[in-house]
Formats: C-alpha cells, structure tokens, sequence
C-alpha cells in the first residue's frame, strides 16, 4: 500500500467506486462526491479486513507448524516469525492440545503490524496425522487498533498432491476501527505452502491463495472478492505479487491484477468497459 498516492491514481479509484456502484454518470454532482468519498473509504477498510483475516490465519499455522515439524522430523524446529514479545503455551486435554498466542498489550511482527490479546488454537494432539482440523478464536483481540471478534475452522492437510501443506479455511470475522465504523467479514480460502515450508527462516516462506470473501459494512453495503488467478505471497514482501482478484458490489466488477511476480505496490485495474488503468495498492498504505 502507498502512503500517499498520484493524482492520476485517486481519480482511478474513485472512477472504480462510480462504476461498482452503479451511480449516475454525472461526475461533477456534489452529491455523487460526497458519497463517492464514502465508498473510497468502504474498500479500504474491505482490503484491510482482508488482510486481517489472512494475517490471522498465518499466525496460527505458522505455530502449529512448528509443532508439526518437531513431532514429525523428531528434531528440534523453531520458526523465527512470531517475535520475543509473543508468549506460546500449549496445554495438553485429553485427546487435544490447546494453544494461546499472546501478544499482551501490543507486540510488532516484522511486518510491521501491531498486535495485542490473543489468538487460541484446538486440535488433535496427534502430530502424525495427514489431515487435521484446526479451531482459532480471538479474545480481547486488536489488529492495528482494529478490535476484532470471531474465528475460523482450517482444515489442514501435510501434503496435498503437489506434496505441500495446504489449509482450507473457513472464516468468520467482525471489526471495530478507531474512528467507530463497524463491518463484518467472511471468507472460504485455500491456502497452499510451497515454499520454504520446515527451513525456520520466514522470509523465505511462499504461499499460493485463492477462495472468496465478502465485506459487509454497517450500512449493510456488501463487497465480494474472488480469487481468478492464485494470488502469490511472499512474506519477503509486503505486498501481493501476482494473482488476480475480481472485487463486485451488485451487479457490477472490476478485476484488479496484482502483477508478474514484481515485489511492488503497484496493480493492474480493469473496468467494466475493458479500460485499464495502473493503480497503487491501497491496502498497503500502512
């Protein structure tokens, strides 16, 4: 995401906004400005809940992980991810292992967001089954000064059939920003490790993503997003670096594509009408 972002760029978003809506054509009406800033800000806030949801997930199978090599290469692992000032107990129950990940009042990733409460994880003890189901819940939990509330079930496999870790998850998800607007957010996504699974060093770690979500405002506004191309994550990178996402309100979309594996902020968006235009991400601004 930019921090401030070209004139050429803003005038882009906002045309995006005028088609997703299906306002009037009128661009000079002061009403259709007033409410156009409005929605600007409604997808910001859809692509930062977005990240929020997979951020979410990444931490709780960045953990379990640990433990799943541990147990299964019978050495000891350490994934150097989750920062000194994140404290991780695993407690044993019967036939489950309960996991907390405490980030106290406020612990930075090295990404550069900041977390605080915590994330709680179930699931089988049993470390040397091929698939897994995996319960994440939140308490008192923030991200970025977003208050968040809800969880999600990833069911995980070792090994999918290109031999890589893969989580299908299920999520479900509402937030409380600072300046009090409310949304929710779901989601149904694959996520598949294929690279730098077991090295102990994150930045080397690679995913591939697809699956669909959708944002619902307090308005009661919903966005949806599907995945048309596997978006690609690097975590050496901040940003997207390639896949395409379709983005719809109603009956209207626009497809944004996120690049040829570049590590940049910039992306390919594309109107109804077939235009296209380069945009900076704005999920990145922070």
């Amino acid at each position: 995401m930019k921090k401030s972002l070209k004139k050429s760029n803003l005038t882009g978003w906002l045309l995006m906004v005028l088609l997703v809506m299906g306002s009037c054509n009128n661009e000079d009406s002061p009403v259709l400005e007033e409410d156009t800033s409005i929605e600007v800000a409604q997808l910001v806030a859809s692509d930062e809940a977005d990240l929020i949801s997979e951020e979410i997930a990444n931490i709780g199978e960045d953990v379990y992980a640990t433990e799943e090599i541990r147990a299964t290469s019978k050495s000891f692992f350490l994934s150097n991810y989750l920062p000194d000032c994140v404290t991780i107990t695993t407690v044993v129950t019967n036939d489950n292992k309960e996991t907390t990940i405490d980030f106290g009042e406020g612990c930075e990733l090295p990404n550069g967001n900041l977390l605080s409460g915590i994330i709680h994880l179930s699931y089988a003890k049993d470390m040397e089954m091929a698939s897994k189901t995996i319960d994440l819940s939140l308490e008192n939990f923030t991200f970025n000064e977003v208050a968040v509330e809800g969880g999600a079930t990833l069911e995980r496999k070792r090994s999918n059939e290109n031999g890589n870790p893969q989580s299908n998850a299920v999520a479900s998800y509402t937030g409380l920003w600072p300046d009090g607007s409310e949304a929710s957010f779901t989601g149904n996504r694959t996520r598949e490790w294929v690279e730098g699974y077991g090295s102990g060093f994150w930045a080397d770690n690679v995913f591939l993503i697809s699956g669909k979500g959708t944002y619902t405002n307090k308005a009661g506004d919903v966005y949806s997003r599907e995945t048309i191309s596997s978006l690609r994550r690097e975590l050496s990178c901040r940003f997207i670096v390639s896949g395409v996402l379709e983005i719809s309100k109603n009956e209207t979309t626009v497809s944004l594509d996120f690049g040829d594996g570049t590590c940049d902020a910039k992306g390919m968006l594309t109107y109804p009408n077939g235009e296209t235009e380069e945009i900076l991400l704005r999920r990145f601004n922070r």
